[in-house]
């Protein structure tokens, strides 16, 4: 069996297809092309495309394409259900899933950058998850620190270093909502992709994270949000037309402006304004 993907792996495009090759299809070929001819190539070589965007082995909501292998096929081996949140932990940037998924990110990224050739850069892969699969299976309860005297003060540091149970905000959460709120209030077009890169921030990570610290809200309900929120203080405040407030909080026309409005607040933007008005002339009678 053939399987294609993009170039340059390092997590993701690693992890799996060594899972293929050991649980799946021993004999299969992998092979690694632009992702601008994933498609074309699996065709050509009548192989099944991984890893990318828009094909059944990919990414589905916060779950790494290795998730969804372990899922397809049937793969319940407990020592792979310990090494899916690792994977899945250093290919989203989200180190909190699991203690051990920062090293394999960073052995990871350092494997990719010694080995520019993807052939050899899955071989020395095959030998990282062989070793990280006899971890899982079998060295979990290890511990490297062996002498009385290490575990000692290993435990006194851990005593005195207890986690407070707070999770700290990253950094990129705070400087997003600034980035947002500036083009929010500029009327700019935005992409949660070009946001993500201004950040220097993987925009896969930022997508799957976003509700987390916005709300519980995805990109787009949080974006429609504020853009209803500047409409609501500009029909108080001012005198424009239905028109203008609508394209100045950046919907496409007057229509889907007016059924976001009645969607989130629970009447049109004109009878808000009216009864706003009227409000205010009954407060001063």
């Amino acid at each position: 069996m053939n399987w294609v993907t993009r170039e340059r792996p390092k997590i993701d495009r690693l992890a799996c297809p060594w899972l293929i090759k050991r649980f799946i299809d021993p004999d299969a070929a992998i092979f690694f092309v632009p992702e601008t001819e994933v498609i074309a190539k699996a065709q050509e070589l009548d192989a099944i495309p991984f890893d990318i965007p828009g094909v059944e082995y990919t990414h589905y909501e916060d779950r790494c394409t290795f998730d969804y292998f372990l899922q397809k096929h049937q793969l319940t081996e407990p020592a792979l259900q310990v090494i899916a949140p690792i994977v899945r932990g250093a290919d989203t940037d989200d180190h909190t899933l699991s203690a051990q998924a920062a090293g394999l990110w960073a052995i990871s990224a350092g494997l990719a950058f010694n080995i520019q050739d993807d052939q050899l850069l899955l071989e020395q892969g095959m030998i990282l998850y062989d070793a990280l699969y006899s971890w899982a299976k079998h060295l979990q309860a290890a511990k490297h620190t062996q002498s009385p005297t290490e575990r000692l003060l290993l435990q006194v540091l851990h005593t005195y270093l207890k986690p407070t149970g707070k999770r700290k905000i990253p950094t990129w959460v705070s400087e997003l909502k600034e980035l947002i709120q500036d083009q929010i209030d500029t009327n700019l077009t935005l992409s949660l992709t070009e946001l993500s890169e201004s950040l220097a921030v993987n925009p896969a990570y930022v997508s799957r994270t976003f509700s987390r610290y916005f709300d519980d809200l995805s990109f787009g309900e949080y974006i429609r949000k504020l853009r209803i929120e500047k409409a609501l203080q500009l029909l108080e405040t001012t005198t424009y037309s239905l028109s203008e407030i609508a394209y100045l909080t950046g919907f496409s026309d007057q229509s889907h402006f007016t059924r976001i409005f009645k969607k989130l607040v629970g009447q049109n933007p004109s009878d808000y304004r009216k009864n706003g008005r009227k409000g205010k002339a009954d407060t001063k009678g």
